[in-house]
């Protein structure tokens, strides 16, 4: 009777410890699916803790980078990029207009491999094919902000607001299609803005600009040496310059040499992303 009586207390104890068990499994469970875990002290082993649960320590968290702080201001005066506060004065701004034409992906490649920044204007009319299209997203994933430089190149001042409106927005919309974002950047063609497209460039969040010098569309710098020649010694070359180039064969040829040209002289180069006002 004793045995009888103690097989069946043996029996109950396993019983309830079993009950106990299965009810530790099941708060395990729960626990699992809404990932509570139990916090990581002494008194739990290292090993039931996943890893996904550790807290890191405060020091060893990434910091998020800082934002880009404006240190150039365009001035309207003549179209240079004035420095603000320590930013170097001796640095050009390095555009070219008129892509994605024929160089303009070699033109980005180049300019990559040299290290220098620079703004590509795209017109809508070279935004037609799926391998333009590719050009310009390719161009923006190296880096290189991309302008707005209206979708026919047309004189803004010979068109009514409306027509104006569908030139600007037009390139915007096609532009975001392709690389996911808005222009930042607005040239008007041939430097002609109207009181119409300053409004609503600024309604569309965009930084008007025009240029300091350029002479790559005049037929006497339409060679290589003699555009290089005449970037790198015009007169018209200042702290902050704001450098007119196109998507064109001799532009295309001499641009490592403009670009060293200005380094001889102890030029840098103003980053698009860092002018005043697009941020």
């Amino acid at each position: 009777m004793t045995y009888i009586r103690n097989t069946a207390i043996l029996g109950a104890l396993l019983l309830a410890l079993s009950g106990c068990g299965e009810d530790n499994a099941s708060t395990g469970a729960t626990k699992d699916k809404e990932t509570v875990e139990p916090p990581v002290s002494e008194e739990t082993p290292s090993s039931e803790v996943k890893e996904d649960t550790v807290e890191v320590p405060e020091e060893d968290v990434e910091e998020t980078p800082e934002e880009i702080t404006s240190q150039y201001e365009l001035s309207e005066a003549n179209w240079t990029l004035k420095p603000i506060a320590d930013a170097p004065e001796k640095a050009v701004l390095v555009t070219i207009d008129d892509a994605p034409d024929k160089h303009a992906l070699e033109m980005a490649t180049k300019l990559k491999e040299l290290e220098v920044p620079a703004i590509f204007f795209v017109n809508g009319h070279f935004l037609d094919s799926d391998e333009e299209k590719e050009v310009v997203k390719a161009i923006h994933e190296m880096g290189f902000p991309i302008g707005n430089h209206t979708q026919t190149h047309a004189n803004l001042k010979q068109l009514s607001e409306e027509e104006q409106k569908q030139e600007i927005l037009a390139v915007s919309d096609a532009v975001e299609a392709i690389i996911g974002e808005r222009p930042i950047f607005f040239r008007a063609p041939f430097g002609s803005n109207t009181d119409y497209s300053k409004q609503l460039v600024k309604e569309e969040g965009m930084l008007a600009m025009n240029w300091t010098y350029g002479y790559d569309w005049e037929k006497a710098y339409m060679d290589a040496a003699a555009l290089s020649d005449i970037m790198i010694n015009t007169p018209y070359l200042v702290n902050g310059a704001n450098l007119l180039m196109h998507d064109r064969d001799w532009t295309n040829e001499a641009l490592p040499t403009i670009i060293q040209g200005f380094r001889d002289k102890g030029y840098g180069f103003v980053d698009p992303a860092t002018i005043q006002g697009v941020q």
